[in-house]
């Protein structure tokens, strides 16, 4: 049996749910965005959001325990987080809800690490590392916060959710240099092998 023929199928459970939290990117932006002052709305905004996000940690934990990662999950997976979750940023930051410096800097990060991971491609695929989930995982308990519409929760959940804010901040610039880091070793170790292979410069 050959190596290709071992790999799952792209179609599987995790992978719809990837795609399942990138449907709902537009319907999310849609409810938070056009009734940004009903209390109502935002708590169903919120709750759309909940599902959307649930979904990453979800998705995940199936892909490893049943053997269903694959090379669309490792590199679109990411990227359904980083457009769920940049969108609530920009939404918060339209509203007057969230400084603009704090979501152009995390986005600045989000997305530039994003095209690292296409840039990098052929030395390897860059998968999510466990700080790279609890940078989203802290991104999201600060942002469900938010989108309850801050001012109307008590003033100590007000202060939690401004020091997860604070956390998820400190969380995404660290964990983006972590990711150079290793884009940086994968490089460094694919240009040797394809040297010791005979292929300098390439596989």
């Amino acid at each position: 049996m050959t190596p290709q023929a071992n790999q799952p199928s792209q179609w599987n459970v995790p992978n719809v749910l990837t795609g399942v939290r990138m449907v709902l990117v537009p319907v999310f932006a849609w409810m938070l965005l056009s009734h940004p002052h009903e209390t109502d709305w935002r708590w169903w905004t919120t709750a759309v959001f909940c599902i959307a996000i649930a979904t990453d940690f979800v998705d995940g934990k199936i892909a490893r325990k049943y053997n269903l990662v694959t090379n669309f999950g490792k590199l679109w997976d990411p990227i359904a987080d980083k457009a769920l979750t940049g969108m609530a940023f920009i939404g918060l930051s339209i509203l007057g809800e969230l400084q603009w410096w704090v979501t152009i800097i995390i986005l600045l990060r989000e997305w530039g690490i994003t095209i690292l991971r296409w840039g990098i491609m052929k030395y390897g695929v860059m998968a999510a590392n466990r700080g790279g989930k609890a940078k989203t995982f802290v991104q999201a308990l600060a942002l469900i916060l938010y989108l309850m519409w801050l001012p109307q929760l008590p003033t100590p959940v007000q202060w939690l959710a401004w020091a997860l804010m604070a956390a998820a901040f400190v969380l995404t610039v660290v964990t983006g240099l972590d990711y150079l880091r290793e884009a940086s070793r994968m490089r460094k170790e694919a240009l040797a092998r394809w040297a010791a292979e005979g292929h300098p410069g390439q596989p």
